[in-house]
């Protein structure tokens, strides 16, 4: 597996651990974000290999956008609320339009094929799918979404 695409799943991996452990709070009594996660992760990698410097970008990336990129998702994904969608789906959703819509450096193509790819390992047989339109249809609008 290339290196960016192991920093995508451990992006995913921090992402989705941080929402299911929402309404939860670190060993500190803050409440669980994913910025807390991360920190978690860089500091006591448990039996995981370090965290990658992609995916502290992506999920650097990830908080400081939550807010547009789930404006975004809930825009867009048609007949599907956030809190609806598979909870690795809203990861990897998260994920690959912040990579879409914020990092210049990776081809929208790239980015919606890694994301249905973890789709296709992570998550159900119709979340390929669905990652692939909705990002597909975030890609088409690109740069109007942001702001």
């Amino acid at each position: 597996m290339p290196a960016r695409s192991r920093a995508r799943k451990r992006a995913v991996d921090i992402l989705y651990e941080a929402d299911q452990r929402q309404g939860s709070t670190t060993s500190n009594g803050t409440p669980v974000t994913p910025a807390s996660v991360l920190a978690e992760r860089l500091l006591h990698p448990g039996a995981q290999t370090a965290v990658p410097g992609y995916a502290v970008e992506i999920v650097e990336g990830v908080v400081a956008h939550t807010e547009r990129i789930d404006e975004v998702l809930a825009t867009f994904s048609q007949g599907w609320t956030l809190e609806r969608m598979p909870a690795v789906d809203r990861a990897i959703l998260r994920m690959g339009t912040w990579e879409v819509l914020y990092n210049d450096d990776v081809d929208d193509a790239v980015a919606i094929d890694e994301a249905v790819t973890l789709a296709k390992e992570l998550s159900t047989d119709s979340s390929p799918g669905f990652v692939n339109g909705l990002l597909a249809r975030i890609a088409d609008l690109g740069s109007a979404l942001v702001e």
